[in-house]
């Protein structure tokens, strides 16, 4: 029984990485003609970053590749410096890559809320098939018919009894007319329209440039942004995986694996990349659960370019097209529309802000901090609302009661329930149901305090928790005479 599904198991894997495998070629042509440099930098980027971070990855069955997100990057440094300084800015990339696992960076992805992890997905569901238009444009009849039955086995044939569950669909749109477009000479445009492939695997080879502080000066913001970028897609790739196969994943880790694959893509002529988010989805969605998924796609683009290179030139781009449409529309949270009605207006507007952001700028990573900032700033507006005071007065002696938050956002308010003109001679702040955050809400509790005993007045402060009092007793100034004269405006 283990035995049997064990092959199972192995059999699934190696269908979906062949998937994979196909469906990231003319990926990365296209990745690469964007960056400026040979289709065989991107080919064999992809090949590099599969093999060695199926092994040093943290996430089962992620698919990391050369990518559109980091082409555009290295656009500019590629036109003013060439290649070199581009392989050397991409092992760069990757050395600040581990630096982030060091410095656990990864644990910032907690910070993402859910807002904005759906506009990252909806965002790249978009983004991908928006990629796809050019292509489309170019479509003949011909290949508008190729696009229209492949899209039909893609969907009815896992339906087929049996044998639907058996043979992944997206791999049997591409060998089956790839053979009829080769048979019948079909008037389509193929992957070898895009560029042919290299004819030989990836070897060893430095960068030619000189080592120095100049070079460095160059390279150095281009590689910030290709290691955070990187970083950003793959750890959200690898959250989107976590919740699609209920399963976790060690992100630190994931972050060593694509600094590692960073540095020996770049070291081997390719160009620097990251989590797919469609290939990864492709690979789960065929089955995959494990890392022989993603080691055997790139196990299989090392055997396409060596033996099969003259059959993968003639896959249709129409079939490619469809394959990258049904990953779109899969990929695409629909039910997020639906529940526009129902979301509260900050969620709505967090994440139709991030989608519309990664849509204008291509970028995200622009889209996904844009989002963040914009949870931050509601979520702080929201929490600062629930400061409540109750006074009580009693012949010369006024008590606040305060319940809620005090921290920066929340002083305004804390200020303004103070009466500083009519004057008691005993004022109890009350701080028993409140919790004091950071210096700003201090300085403004000393400054109160400060103004209502030079009014005359007798300021107790009562019902300090434990953290709250360790605050003022480190920084409050109201027992120290010259900062009180400053903090008053008396200098």
């Amino acid at each position: 029984m283990n035995k049997k599904l064990n092959f199972s198991i192995l059999k699934t894997e190696a269908l979906a990485g062949l998937v994979v495998g196909f469906a990231i070629i003319p990926e990365a042509i296209a990745f690469s003609l964007i960056a400026g440099v040979s289709p065989q930098v991107g080919i064999y980027a992809s090949i590099c970053i599969l093999l060695v971070n199926s092994i040093a990855g943290g996430r089962r069955a992620l698919i990391s590749a050369a990518t559109g997100a980091m082409a555009l990057v290295m656009v500019t440094l590629v036109k003013n410096y060439g290649i070199d300084y581009l392989l050397l800015a991409g092992i760069l990339a990757g050395l600040i890559q581990i630096l982030f696992a060091f410095l656990k960076i990864a644990k910032l992805m907690s910070y993402i809320p859910r807002s904005v992890m759906i506009a990252f997905v909806n965002a790249l569901a978009i983004l991908i098939f928006a990629a796809q238009l050019d292509e489309i444009r170019l479509f003949n009849l011909n290949a508008l018919i190729v696009f229209i039955v492949a899209l039909a086995i893609i969907y009815l044939f896992p339906l087929v009894p049996k044998i639907g569950k058996i043979l992944p669909s997206s791999l049997l749109a591409i060998v089956l007319l790839t053979i009829l477009s080769i048979c019948f000479d079909f008037d389509v445009r193929s992957i070898k329209d895009l560029g042919e492939l290299p004819s030989s695997l990836p070897s060893f080879l430095l960068p030619n440039v000189p080592l120095n502080l100049e070079t460095l000066k160059i390279i150095f913001p281009y590689s910030l942004s290709l290691a955070i970028v990187g970083i950003v897609e793959s750890l959200m790739t690898s959250s989107v995986l976590d919740e699609i196969t209920a399963s976790k994943s060690n992100k630190n880790r994931e972050c060593i694996g694509q600094g590692i694959s960073n540095i020996v893509a770049n070291l081997f002529g390719g160009m620097a990349g990251c989590g797919m988010i469609g290939q990864s989805i492709i690979n789960v969605k065929s089955g995959a659960r494990t890392r022989i998924s993603t080691f055997l796609a790139g196990f299989y683009l090392c055997l396409i370019i060596l033996f099969f290179a003259d059959f993968v030139n003639e896959i249709p781009m129409a079939v490619l097209v469809a394959i990258m449409t049904m990953v779109s529309i899969g990929t695409f949270d629909f039910s997020s529309i639906k529940k526009l009605k129902s979301n509260p207006f900050s969620y709505n507007f967090v994440m139709l802000s991030s989608m519309f952001i990664t849509l204008y700028s291509h970028n995200l990573a622009l889209g996904v901090v844009t989002g963040v900032i914009l949870e931050a700033l509601f979520f702080v507006n929201k929490l600062s609302s629930f400061l409540y005071c109750k006074k009580i007065i009693n012949n010369d002696i006024i008590t606040y009661e305060f319940s809620g938050q005090i921290f920066f956002k929340s002083t305004e308010k804390l200020y303004s329930e103070f009466d500083f003109v009519n004057i008691y001679k005993s004022v109890i702040i009350d701080v028993s149901k409140a919790h004091i955050w950071d210096l700003s809400a201090i300085y403004n509790l000393d400054k109160i305090i400060l103004k209502l005993r030079q009014n005359g007045s007798k300021v107790q402060l009562l019902g300090l928790n434990e953290a709250s009092a360790s605050m003022l007793d480190k920084f409050s100034v109201i027992n120290n005479e010259k900062e009180s004269k400053k903090l008053l405006g008396g200098h």
